[in-house]
């Protein structure tokens, strides 16, 4: 039987030096002191909005690990290399943390953008870990046996929705719109689309774009061309082009409610699109910025206040937070070695900021067994509407 891990406190903590590298990357010297865990996430780029924030994360719980004395008498010491939002770089940059000695790599939070450098940790036997890479291709089967993310796979962000649109609102149609920009946007339409019809949904039509280069108004006409009004549509794409459709589409008078995913998670659509444009969006994702879906909240969000002069405004910092959480506790109980580490994740189950996790073994993928926190946004601003996990989730 698995084992309940409660928070990192109960552990200890670590000191810490946080690195943050957008250029040439800075050799870390060893240290028996020291326990080294590298990153190789993007803080330029597309992927930027997701990683960034998630570096903020990491920092707060090294300095809270920190101010409590350390892992079994060792310092942390954590080094970012930009990996660009290019697989190419990601993929160098893992080699480089992999020379300096890193004991386990935080990738991008991405399959495509992250994938690379989880490969190099696995080349290398150690541990890689994306905060909210989402696409069942991260994890055991594509990246090997020491790979994990910490997000729901697509198939339980996508499976969530389908069930709250018609369990819960009713709706019986769908207009679907799909970003093939990278598998994360390809992925969650498909297991959205299998679960919608699963619970007796009908997808009117599905619509096909590349990131970059949407034409809103062929999206629009296609809308306007179905033969009966869909209840609601489902929009799989990015920022900035998320952001584009849903202004462009609510502009053209159209109201009705868009669903979708954490990539809707940003505080640059809302601003966006304002309170005007805002109503009727429905999304899942990791996390929700306050106490009530989160216990603990409010102290995390004290640390952050007290480092960052602002209050948590996304939930990927936490993501990041938990990131480190896990990691600390595995090296804790588990020490340095790949091999132990992994194991210690498989047979242990979290209690995070961001939820309970419980990963399965490297032969089932390192599913993530984790609930979906559900979003509406009323005016501008997001309202929590509960956790999900939906009863059916589509095969992998």
């Amino acid at each position: 039987m698995k084992k309940r891990i409660m928070s990192f406190a109960l552990i200890g903590a670590l000191s810490m030096s946080m690195m943050v590298l957008a250029g040439t990357p800075k050799a870390v010297e060893a240290s028996e002191d020291t326990i080294f865990i590298g990153g190789a996430m993007s803080v330029t780029g597309i992927q930027a909005p997701l990683d960034a924030p998630a570096l903020e994360g990491i920092e707060v719980a090294i300095k809270e690990i920190n101010d409590n004395g350390g892992i079994n008498g060792k310092q942390i010491e954590f080094v970012n290399m930009d990996s660009k939002s290019d697989a190419a770089t990601s993929a160098e940059v893992g080699k480089q943390l992999v020379d300096q000695g890193a004991v386990a790599i935080i990738t991008s939070s991405d399959y495509d953008f992250g994938g690379p450098a989880a490969r190099a940790a696995q080349e290398a036997g150690i541990v890689g870990i994306s905060p909210c890479a989402s696409s069942p291709l991260f994890g055991s089967f594509m990246l090997g046996d020491k790979q994990f993310t910490l997000s729901m796979w697509n198939t339980t962000m996508g499976a969530a929705v389908a069930e709250r649109a018609v369990n819960e609102d009713g709706y019986k149609t769908a207009y679907v719109i799909t970003d093939d920009f990278i598998d994360y946007t390809k992925s969650l339409s498909r297991y959205f689309i299998d679960a919608f019809e699963h619970y007796g949904g009908t997808v009117l039509l599905e619509d096909v774009f590349s990131q970059g280069k949407v034409d809103t108004a062929s999206l629009i006409a296609h809308y306007k061309a179905l033969e009966e009004t869909p209840d609601f549509i489902y929009l799989s794409s990015y920022m900035p082009d998320l952001g584009t459709v849903i202004k462009e589409f609510r502009t053209a008078g159209i109201d009705t409610p868009i669903y979708g995913g954490d990539a809707y998670d940003d505080p640059a659509l809302t601003e966006l699109l304002g309170p005007d444009f805002s109503n009727g969006i429905v999304f899942d994702t990791h996390a929700f910025i306050s106490e009530e879906a989160c216990p603990g909240f409010d102290s995390y969000n004290a640390m952050y206040k007290e480092l960052f002069g602002k209050d948590v405004d996304a939930p990927w910092s936490m993501a990041g937070y938990d990131v480190i959480t896990v990691l600390a506790e595995a090296i804790a109980e588990a020490g340095t070695d790949g091999a132990a580490m992994a194991k210690y994740m498989e047979d242990n189950t979290f209690e995070l900021l961001t939820g309970t996790l419980d990963w399965s073994d490297a032969d089932t993928g390192h599913e993530p067994d984790k609930t979906a926190c559900m979003i509406q946004i009323v005016e501008g601003k997001p309202e929590f509407l509960g956790w999900v996990a939906p009863e059916y989730l589509p095969g992998v």
